[in-house]
C-alpha cells in the first residue's frame, strides 16, 4: 500500500472517531451543566480542558465564559482542526483523496449531510444541542458500520481501525481526567461525597452504562468507573481494549510487511503495564499522573506509526 493511502486512511480514523468523542463530551458537559448545584461556567470550562483543542477558553482567567462559546469552539469553528465540523470535513477530504480505497458504503457514510453545520451559528447550535449531537454520533457511527461490513480485511483496513482506537482511547483517558482531576476541587477525598450524576455522566458519554451496570451491578465508584473504563478488556472503549486491539493490528501488519518496529514496541509496553498494574496501585500513584502519561504514550504511538510507515 503506498504510504499517501495508508495516512489517508490513519487519519480519516482518527477524524472520524474525534467528531464522536467530542460530540460525547459536549454532551457529558451539557448534562453535569443542567444538574441542579452544578457551576455551570466550571463545567463547561472542564469541557475545553478535556478536549485539549481550547486552551483559551479552559484558561481560569477567561472572563465572560459561556456555553456558546464552548459549542461554537468544538463544535462549528472551521479554525478549530479538532472542532467537529472541520473533523467531518477533513474525513471527507482525505476519503475523497483516496476514492477508490473506499467502499460505496463508506463514501455514502461520509457524505450524508457534511455541509449540515456550514451555515449554523452558536445560538442555534445551542438551541439544538441534543439533536446534533446525536445526528454527529449517528454519522460516525454509520461510517464505522459501514467500513466494518464491506472493507476488506487487509492492511487499509488496519490502518483505518488504528487511526480510530488511538483517538478512542486517548478522549476516554482525557473524560475520565476532566471528571477526577478538572471537576473536583483538590480537597475532595477520593471516595467521598462524589456525585453520582457526575460520575455517571462519564459512563454515559463512553455509552458503558449498561455494560457496566453488568459488571458492577450498579454499584458506581470512582474506583470502579476508573477500572472499567482504563483496565476492563472487553469492553470497546477502554484504554485496555484499543492498546490490545492497536497492538494487534500492528502485529498483523508486521506479518504482512516482514518486519517489526518501533510501533510495536510502543504498543506492547503499554499492554503489558495494564495487564500488570490494579486500580488500587492507579490510585494510590495517583489517577492523574497515569492518564497524563498514558496520553502521552498515545501520542507517541501515533508518531511512531506515521515514522515507520512513512507518512
Amino acid at each position: 500500500m503506498l504510504s499517501r493511502t495508508a495516512e489517508n486512511l490513519f487519519w480519516m480514523g482518527r477524524y472520524m472517531e474525534r467528531a464522536d468523542a467530542t460530540a460525547r463530551l459536549i454532551e457529558m458537559g451539557y448534562r453535569m451543566a443542567m444538574l441542579p448545584g452544578s457551576n455551570e461556567q466550571e463545567e463547561w470550562r472542564s469541557v475545553a480542558a478535556a478536549s485539549g483543542s481550547a486552551p483559551e477558553l479552559a484558561h481560569p482567567d477567561t472572563r465572560n465564559f459561556s456555553a456558546s462559546a464552548v459549542v461554537q469552539r468544538l463544535l462549528l469553528d472551521p479554525d478549530n482542526a479538532s472542532s467537529i465540523r472541520s473533523c467531518l470535513t477533513s474525513a471527507r477530504a482525505n476519503g475523497r483523496a483516496i476514492r477508490t480505497a473506499l467502499t460505496q458504503d463508506m463514501w455514502e457514510a461520509l457524505n450524508d449531510g457534511w455541509r449540515s453545520l456550514g451555515q449554523m451559528d452558536a445560538d442555534t447550535a445551542l438551541k439544538n444541542l441534543p439533536s446534533l449531537l446525536e445526528w454527529t454520533k449517528n454519522r460516525t457511527a454509520a461510517f464505522r458500520g459501514a467500513s466494518e461490513i464491506s472493507l476488506m480485511r487487509n492492511d487499509g483496513y488496519y490502518f483505518l481501525r488504528m487511526g480510530g482506537l488511538i483517538e478512542r482511547a486517548d478522549m476516554t483517558l482525557r473524560l475520565l481526567d476532566v471528571k477526577y482531576y478538572v471537576l473536583l476541587p483538590e480537597t475532595d477525598v477520593v471516595g467521598g461525597g462524589r456525585d453520582y450524576h457526575q460520575w455517571t455522566s462519564v459512563l454515559r458519554a463512553t455509552s458503558a452504562l449498561r455494560a457496566y451496570h453488568h459488571v458492577y451491578k450498579g454499584d458506581y465508584t470512582p474506583w470502579g468507573i476508573a477500572d472499567f473504563l482504563i483496565l476492563n478488556t472487553a469492553f470497546p472503549r477502554s484504554v485496555a481494549y484499543c492498546y490490545r486491539s492497536i497492538s494487534r493490528f500492528l502485529d498483523d501488519l508486521a506479518e504482512l510487511y516482514g518486519e517489526q518496529g518501533s510501533p510495536q514496541a510502543v504498543a506492547s509496553q503499554m499492554v503489558d503495564q495494564l495487564d500488570r498494574t490494579g486500580i488500587e496501585e492507579l490510585f494510590q500513584h495517583g489517577l492523574h499522573e497515569f492518564v497524563s502519561q498514558a496520553i502521552t504514550t498515545t501520542r507517541r504511538l501515533s508518531f511512531e506509526i506515521s515514522k515507520a510507515y512513512h507518512f
